[in-house]
């Protein structure tokens, strides 16, 4: 086997964190499949507005569209388009795992994330154009999001959540979860078709707190500078490892057991941003120390290649959880409040996938016009 057959082994999905219809329609979604032991894909604003932007793969369906849709209507019409297929692509995945992989995430618009009606009402409508059983609806992990995740869940649509950062999020998410599953099943609904991730998003954490750690080490002494340096760069994996412990500890409740003697699937942790943002860590070292059952990382193709060439395979995801909770203790007590730096993410990552989603719309806006000038 080769690395990524490994890892796939230990029972983590590996999802592709990336779409664009070139890579739908010559083969290359195919090879990796068969290849790479890839069973899913993510998307989100910041993917689509790289796809739209380069090159010409959207301009004959942009130019075939009806002209009274507006840049927003085109882009919901090309991304689930695109997610449309990619399902397919994944359909056989899907099948052989009875449901339990062969996922494609879309998103809500960012604009959405603190409106719970919002939400539900774009997040249905998702649902209903892409039409996919192995599809997934990305909601933001705010607090509104949670309450939607809830709505949503009730009424059969799969979820994952997205921009999670810290373990109560998390846990708000998972009880969300359940509440949607008890819904239905007080409802007499079925829920054995009904699938959910928790996106824990990884590197952003430690680019925070490093930043905050170099601030720090800048006025230290030289004693405690040493101390300082050492805790760069192993936040945020003391982070994700302690949400694999909620998860672990919530899905062994007599609560869960009890949707899951009815079907229930439990709410999968997804590690996401897993791609190295300081070229002085290893390369993948958010994929080697997160490995672990019922878990998925979502990788960049990058990242993929990286971890194929020289990955390390063994389950990591739930050892030394003492040494990641003696660490989040002591990045507190040098003055950097952990919960403080996860909600600084959450509202920047709103904020960036907010400017990704404008500079998106305002590309196919000057797209449209360009195809109208040339015809």
């Amino acid at each position: 086997m080769n690395r990524l057959e490994k890892l796939h082994a230990e029972s983590q999905s590996i999802w592709l964190d990336n779409i664009d219809r070139k890579m739908l329609h010559n083969g290359d979604l195919e090879r990796r499949i068969a290849e790479e032991s890839l069973t899913g894909m993510t998307s989100n604003p910041t993917i689509f507005e790289k796809a739209l932007s380069e090159g010409t793969d959207y301009d004959e369906q942009l130019s075939a569209a009806d002209s009274s849709l507006s840049p927003a209507q085109l882009f919901e019409l090309v991304e689930t388009t695109d997610v449309q297929r990619a399902c397919d692509l994944f359909a056989g995945v899907y099948s052989s795992t009875r449901g339990g992989d062969g996922y494609v995430s879309i998103e809500v618009s960012p604009g959405v994330a603190n409106d719970v009606q919002q939400t539900v009402d774009e997040a249905r409508r998702l649902w209903h154009t892409v039409d996919r059983p192995n599809v997934l609806v990305k909601v933001p992990g705010t607090e509104q999001g949670a309450k939607a995740v809830r709505q949503l869940t009730s009424e059969g649509i799969n979820v994952n959540i997205t921009l999670l950062f810290s373990i109560d999020a998390h846990d708000r998410v998972i009880d969300a979860y359940m509440s949607g599953l008890e819904d239905r099943v007080a409802a007499g609904s079925p829920i054995d078709h009904l699938f959910s991730v928790a996106s824990f998003f990884v590197s952003r954490v430690d680019t925070e707190t490093d930043k905050r750690l170099d601030e720090l080490v800048k006025a230290a002494n030289p004693t405690d500078r040493d101390r300082l340096k050492m805790l760069k760069g192993r936040t945020a994996v003391a982070n994700a490892k302690l949400a694999y412990r909620l998860f672990t500890r919530r899905f062994a409740e007599p609560r869960w057991k009890a949707l899951e003697d009815k079907g229930g699937r439990v709410q999968q942790p997804l590690w996401a941003s897993t791609g190295v943002k300081n070229p002085a860590y290893r390369d993948v070292m958010y994929v080697e120390e997160l490995i672990g059952p019922h878990t998925v990382n979502t990788m960049p193709p990058a990242l993929i290649d990286a971890f194929k060439d020289h990955g390390d395979v063994q389950r990591t995801v739930d050892k030394r959880i003492g040494a990641a909770e003696g660490l989040l203790r002591e990045v507190e007590a040098v003055g950097i409040p952990i919960k403080d730096v996860t909600d600084k993410l959450l509202v920047d990552g709103v904020a960036s996938f907010q400017k990704s989603f404008d500079t998106l719309i305002a590309g196919i806006e000057k797209k449209t016009s360009q195809l109208t000038s040339a015809k």
